[in-house]
């Protein structure tokens, strides 16, 4: 018996840290700020040639801070930042921005991070159907890596394997 009251201690000590930890980090926006962020985004898409990805999540959600600590790993950044427009779109407790969710066919109800690319003009490229990486903390900072060296935009010289390009 008291080494799973040590045990269950440990747990919840865990996610305490954790807790206090993704609310330091204030990855998602407010929720009424969505579509302003989409709508400047795709602005700035148009202008740069680049795509836009779309991140459902909250800051509430683990795996989501782990996909953003992914997103700004030292391979993952430039690729990012060189190839697309990120846009945190909140979704509160599952209970915000449905809309938008809808309309890049987003299934919320597979799990948070999820992900959508849409082209320069917003065209919707890909949307996320299986909870790809809803198991994030599982999952590896070249799991990022390959999602966005498949889903950047066409460049004349670059093959799909190269990722500084």
């Amino acid at each position: 018996m008291k080494p799973l009251k040590l045990f269950a201690i440990a747990g919840l000590l865990a996610l305490a840290v954790a807790a206090a930890y993704s609310a330091d980090r204030a990855i998602y926006p407010d929720p009424a700020q969505a579509k302003a962020d989409l709508a400047t985004a795709l602005k700035t898409a148009a202008a740069t040639h680049r795509h836009v990805l779309l991140d459902f999540g909250g800051n509430w959600c683990g795996d989501c801070q782990v996909l953003d600590i992914y997103f700004h790993d030292a391979r993952n950044k430039p690729l990012l930042d060189s190839n697309f427009v990120l846009v945190h779109i909140n979704v509160g407790y599952m209970d915000a921005n449905l809309d938008l969710a809808q309309k890049y066919e987003v299934p919320l109800k597979r799990g948070v991070p999820a992900l959508a690319v849409l082209s320069e003009h917003g065209a919707l490229l890909y949307s996320q159907k299986n909870g790809e990486f809803e198991a994030m903390r599982s999952m590896q900072a070249s799991s990022v890596t390959e999602f966005l060296v498949k889903w950047r935009p066409a460049r004349a010289g670059c093959s799909a394997v190269m990722v500084n390009c």
